[in-house]
């Protein structure tokens, strides 16, 4: 299960039926969940905890120190979930003291090549990130999302659940759950209506969720005025409440 060529600390904790490929190094303070396949020439450091069945590709550099200057070695972490995919060149880093000192991942998320996530990301469930997404410090990423191809997502930023961006986004505002934004003329483009349908919302709560993007995006309310109705419709349709939610705890502003 473990190749010869491979480096593993005395003080890594692996779990059952862990595979290591030729050439991997696993430092000091990582542990390994069972079932897991590192395929080769990839790098686990730091006080970074791997939960089970998740499968890295050549070249993944997980749990290195972060490259934000104000880092000065202190103690951070970070926390891989469940059955997640990383491909060829995957770079994720810790967090820093000047958050909550984790960088964090949920479970069932499929990061493609080139995916870089900075230090202190939050990121859920069941999200798809394509080809080179960059993702920089501090940004928290909701379920289900998907990062179209050469995403880059500003410090700071917030994605809903269920959002989409296009190929090329460039994400310098929060992105509100549902909503799908333009690769190219960094706008909304309506909901993720498509994603939503595969994930079993019915043909109602769909209705719900376009009324609510047109309150925020079409009808000519201000953020303030589409906030409160958007609120008074949550009420009457669960599925807006996470809309409501994001709306109402929004740092940034969003994209409109």
């Amino acid at each position: 299960m473990i190749h010869p060529s491979s480096v593993i600390s005395d003080s890594a904790k692996l779990g059952k039926n862990v595979k290591v490929g030729p050439f991997c190094f696993i430092g000091d303070n990582v542990e390994i969940g069972d079932d897991c396949d590192l395929k080769s020439h990839v790098v686990v450091k730091g006080h970074t905890r791997i939960g089970r069945k998740n499968t890295f590709f050549q070249f993944c550099s997980i749990g290195e120190d972060c490259q934000d200057k104000k880092y000065a070695g202190e103690e951070t972490y970070l926390e891989i979930g469940d059955n997640n995919v990383f491909r060829e060149s995957c770079t994720i880093h810790r967090g820093t003291t000047q958050d909550n000192s984790i960088t964090k991942i949920g479970s069932r998320n499929l990061l493609m090549v080139n995916t870089h996530l900075a230090h202190d990301c939050i990121v859920g469930d069941d999200n798809i990130f394509a080809n080179n997404a960059t993702i920089a410090g501090h940004v928290h990423i909701g379920d289900f999302v998907i990062l179209g191809g050469m995403t880059a997502v500003h410090q700071f930023c917030h994605i809903g659940s269920h959002a989409f961006t296009g190929g090329g986004a460039v994400v310098l505002k929060d992105i509100p759950p549902y909503v799908m934004f333009s690769g190219i003329k960094h706008i909304p483009q309506g909901i993720n209506a498509e994603g939503l349908k595969r994930r079993g919302y019915t043909a109602q709560q769909i209705s719900n969720i376009k009324r609510a993007y047109k309150t925020l995006y079409r009808n000519g309310n201000s953020f303030e005025e589409a906030t409160v109705q958007i609120e008074t419709q949550a009420k009457d349709a669960s599925e807006i409440g996470i809309l409501a939610e994001f709306l109402k705890n929004a740092t940034r502003g969003i994209a409109r």
